[in-house]
């Protein structure tokens, strides 16, 4: 009697794996770390700019579209994918891009950026969940460690900030439905990024996102205006802070690993409230500086060996 295919041994749709580098970060590690962090802190002002002319979907649309031309232009981006890791790019494409980045502009209509970079703190947190679930094992207690001082400590940062802000229940709850969709993608995105590169795996993502968002943005258009800081904005938010930081986002989660390859996030709160005293003259408080030093102590134990 024959017998019919084991289907057991496909790989599951979603699906994670440990980083290529387990030691310590090196050189190229905190590089890209610090990459990412002064770009991607960016992004909450940049947003805020471009909602002052547009809608959420533009925004949205703008800023997926623009990164996927970017990475177009790169021959490593144009490596093609097997079809059995279709659906796992579709998952990424839908989780991060599409409507991780709709929901986030969306949320900022309701809540302050502050509250917004707090929020998005918690993606550390989801992203090491999720890992644990995906690879059925715990974090180290090292690890484990080193994210929950990150969380308090961007917590104390966002938190006096927040406060002066009326927020609403709706806002936050979007914010927080993109941190858990935040914390999916780094996980999908690790493997893919090890047998594909991050230019390809991102630019598969992102054209996605440009074809799913292009209907929301379209029927934005009638309710936008356009003005010279706003366009500016989104150009950067696109080209900067999506196209060229994904491809440094997945490349770092792949040597890394998901729950470490997620320490960026704690730094974005840090960033918003440098940004804000620079450019907007906002005071930083006695508990923030000490936020502040929270979340660099956490960072430092995630990023020690993970054995």
């Amino acid at each position: 009697m024959s017998s019919s295919p084991d289907r057991s041994r496909r790989p599951p749709l979603l699906e994670t794996a440990p980083g290529t580098r387990r030691g310590p970060f090196g050189f190229a590690e905190w590089a890209l770390l610090v990459g990412i962090v002064l770009v991607w802190g960016s992004s909450y002002i940049l947003i805020d700019i471009g909602l002052e002319a547009f809608e959420p979907p533009l925004v949205t649309w703008i800023r997926v579209t623009l990164g996927f031309a970017v990475l177009v232009g790169f021959p490593a981006a144009r490596k093609p994918v097997d079809r059995s890791d279709w659906g796992r790019v579709a998952v990424l494409g839908v989780s991060w891009p599409a409507v991780g980045f709709l929901l986030g502009p969306i949320s900022q209509q309701h809540i302050s950026s502050a509250m917004a970079g707090m929020i998005n703190s918690l993606v550390p947190i989801f992203s090491a969940i999720i890992a644990m679930l995906l690879l059925r094992t715990l974090p180290r207690l090292r690890q484990a460690a080193g994210i929950l001082l990150g969380f308090a400590g961007s917590m104390m940062v966002g938190l006096p900030a927040a406060q002066g802000s009326p927020t609403a229940a709706w806002g936050i709850l979007l914010a927080v439905v993109a941190a858990v969709l935040y914390g999916l993608s780094f996980n999908v995105s690790v493997p893919l990024q090890q047998r594909y590169g991050a230019p390809a795996v991102m630019m598969w993502a992102l054209g996605l996102a440009a074809v799913l968002t292009a209907p929301f943005g379209m029927a934005a258009l009638r309710d936008s205006v356009w003005t010279i800081e706003s366009v500016v904005a989104v150009t950067v938010l696109g080209v900067l802070n999506t196209g060229l930081a994904f491809v440094m986002v997945t490349l770092f989660a792949g040597r890394v690993g998901p729950t470490r390859g997620s320490v960026p996030i704690y730094f974005l709160p840090v960033v918003a409230m440098v940004l804000g005293v620079l450019v907007r003259g906002d005071t930083v408080l006695p508990l923030q500086v000490a936020g502040t030093s929270l979340v660099l102590l956490g960072a430092l134990v995630i990023s020690l060996r993970e054995v």
